[in-house]
């Protein structure tokens, strides 16, 4: 099934297309040849879709999944994680009020913020990234993938990639996923994220008071501010999520301005940037050449 998605403004498709092969999982997405491809499993049936730039304001997604009445959710989710619906016009307005994010958006307008297309699987990216480079965290992730995913029975001859689809909650939260080669306490918290959602199957799914998911997630074994901000970000579209005091982000201000920041100031500058501070952040990850 192929099908067109329309959106609005610029977009940058080579931005967002690095970002996400920079944390390709091995096994369950592929991008190539300006392409992103993965495995997906929904509601326990698999299935696939690739994504790539179609003529004109739209992106191309190509679906093979064979229950059709799946197609609506599959389309939204596809539509959040390439953050389709974005209104630029509107953010950037508000943003270039700042003159540095004003110069940010003349170089960068079409920078949108990547999202992700299911929650557990963002989160557990976002605790396997605490601390260490992404490289080391998406290996992990190709650990986790291949040691507890469920083999992709989807047959799809041009997109042999693909061998796995992410491991289900109720597998991840009883495993003992520090023997994947991590300090115990973050495989503790890798549990204690499956669980949750466990007991809270909406804990990660997009609503309109976000900072209660924020707060129920910072109560969580081993999530803080950047972790769980991070996620709001990402999965829960919060266009104000603001990983507090990344190191990305306090490079990129240093770069720009030449004036270092520490995490506490860096989270006083980004008030000006209200209720867009998670463009504002994007904006400055792609200063340094990369997506973060």
């Amino acid at each position: 099934m192929k099908l067109r998605l329309d959106y609005q403004g610029f977009y940058d498709w080579p931005a967002m297309l690095g970002f996400f092969s920079t944390r390709a999982i091995t096994g369950l997405e592929w991008v190539a040849d300006g392409v992103y491809s993965r495995s997906i499993c929904l509601n326990g049936v698999q299935g696939t879709f690739s994504v790539a730039q179609a003529r004109g304001d739209a992106l191309a997604l190509t679906l093979n999944f064979p229950e059709p009445a799946a197609v609506p959710e599959i389309v939204a989710r596809v539509r959040r994680m390439f953050d389709l619906d974005a209104d630029l016009p509107r953010v950037h307005l508000n943003l270039a009020a700042d003159p540095l994010m004003a110069w940010l958006i003349a170089r960068h307008p079409g920078v949108r913020v990547p999202g992700a297309w299911d929650g557990l699987e963002l989160a557990m990216r976002a605790v396997l990234g605490q601390q260490i480079s992404v490289v080391a965290a998406i290996k992990l992730a190709g650990k986790l993938v291949a040691q507890y995913g469920e083999p992709l029975a989807v047959a799809q001859p041009a997109l042999p990639q693909l061998t796995y689809v992410f491991p289900v909650v109720s597998v991840l939260a009883h495993a003992d996923l520090a023997t994947l080669g991590m300090p115990r306490s973050r495989g503790r918290t890798l549990s204690g994220v499956a669980q949750a959602l466990l007991d809270e199957p909406r804990l990660f799914e997009p609503a309109q008071h976000v900072q209660a998911q924020v707060t129920q997630l910072l109560a969580l074994w081993g999530i803080g501010e950047w972790t769980a901000q991070y996620i709001a970000l990402r999965q829960l579209r919060d266009p104000d999520g603001f990983p507090v005091g990344d190191v990305g982000l306090l490079n990129a201000l240093l770069a720009l301005e030449g004036t270092p920041l520490t995490a506490r100031a860096l989270q006083a500058r980004a008030e000006r940037w209200r209720p867009y501070r998670g463009y504002a952040a994007q904006l400055l990850w792609t200063s340094l050449g990369r997506a973060d």
